[in-house]
């Protein structure tokens, strides 16, 4: 086996299985929080003027949105260490692991892209379309499990830390 297929093999598993722990960690999302009980008892008047704020209505489902673009990540990781580990059995080159990574990436990136036509909020959708365009960038690197190592892996983290409400 050729030393740059040992390498993809071993690029792409690993870089999957650490994707897999940061997304597998539960942190807490804005959005998910709960919110404080109100103050004004069932005698107190409602107020006669009350105007949802547009954060309120482009974020409807961004907490979904999110949670879901997590699921297609986590989902997409698994099925490139799977791929990755079943490249061995099947002794494919490095070649054949190169382009099946690629094909991944780009159906990773399609149903990316599919969350983020479902975002309500613009900074969201902005956000999930971007992280497709990086996604797809790594599918026509010419070394994509080295693109995994590099950029692939910082995306959970980034939209942990910037997805939500």
């Amino acid at each position: 086996m050729s030393r740059s297929v040992v390498y993809a093999r071993r690029a792409a598993a690993t870089v999957a299985l650490g994707v897999l722990a940061v997304g597998c960690q539960d942190a807490p999302r804005e959005a998910d929080a709960p919110t404080g009980a109100s103050s004004a008892g069932p005698t107190a008047p409602a107020s006669a003027t009350v105007s949802p704020s547009p954060v309120a209505t482009t974020a409807a489902n961004t907490a979904d949105v999110c949670r879901q673009v997590d699921r297609v990540i986590l989902t997409g990781s698994q099925k490139i260490a799977t791929d990755s580990t079943a490249s061995v059995r099947r002794d494919l080159t490095g070649e054949q692991v190169t382009d099946q990574l690629r094909r991944n990436l780009a159906d990773l990136a399609d149903d990316v892209r599919a969350q983020a036509r479902r975002a309500a909020d613009p900074r969201i959708r902005a956000l999930v379309e971007d992280t497709a365009d990086r996604i797809d960038a790594g599918s026509r690197a010419s070394r994509p499990a080295a693109w995994m190592n590099s950029t692939f892996t910082g995306i959970p983290t980034r939209l942990t830390r910037e997805c939500h409400a």
